[in-house]
C-alpha cells in the first residue's frame, strides 16, 4: 500500500538543521505513526511522503513556509514581570501558554530585565529549514475509528 490521504503510516526518522545539528529524532523512542491527510505532520512532510511505500526511505528538505512559517518579528513582545504572579523563578527558556484574541499561544521567554520579560510566540522551528531523514515502517488503512478520531491508536500513536 502507498502512502495516500486517510492511510496510517509508521515511520522511523530524524531531523536537522541546515548545519547539521540533531533537532529531533525517533531513535531511542520507537517510530512514529501518524494519520496521513490529518495534520499530524508539518505539510511540507506529508508531501514529500506522499506516494511512497513500506521501506522507502527518503530525504527531504522541507522549506519555512511547508514547516512552520517564516518569523514574525511582530511575535515578541514586553510583558511586565508581574504578570507572572505565581512564578517565583523566571528563566529564558520557560514557556507559557498566552491568551490572545486568536486563542491560545505557546510563548517561549526569550530575555528578563528587573522590570519585564520578553517573550516570543513564534514556533521554536519557525523561519528554520527543516532536513529529514525518514525510512517508512508501515503503510496500512486508518480504522474507522482513527478516521473519526483523526488519529492513530496503538503502538506509536495515541493511547485512550
Amino acid at each position: 500500500m502507498k502512502v495516500a490521504e486517510n492511510a496510517v503510516v509508521v515511520i522511523d526518522y530524524t531531523l536537522k538543521d541546515n548545519s547539521g545539528e540533531v533537532i529531533d529524532s525517533s531513535e531511542g523512542v520507537g517510530p512514529l505513526a501518524y494519520l496521513h491527510g490529518f495534520g499530524n505532520i508539518i505539510n511540507g512532510l506529508e508531501d514529500a511522503l506522499l506516494g511512497k511505500e513500506a521501506g522507502d526511505q527518503i530525504q527531504a528538505t522541507i522549506a519555512p513556509e511547508h514547516a512552520y512559517g517564516e518569523r514574525q518579528e511582530d511575535m515578541q513582545q514586553d510583558v511586565p514581570k508581574e504578570l507572572f504572579g505565581g512564578v517565583d523563578n523566571i528563566e529564558v527558556g520557560m514557556q507559557f501558554q498566552s491568551e490572545t484574541d486568536e486563542g491560545p499561544v505557546m510563548v517561549t521567554v526569550i530575555a528578563i530585565t528587573d522590570e519585564m520579560v520578553t517573550v516570543d510566540g513564534n514556533h521554536p522551528l519557525a523561519g528554520v529549514e527543516l532536513n529529514f531523514d525518514v525510512t517508512i515502517r508501515e503503510v496500512r488503512e486508518a480504522s474507522d475509528e482513527e478516521l473519526e478520531h483523526g488519529h492513530v491508536h496503538g503502538a506509536g500513536g495515541h493511547h485512550h
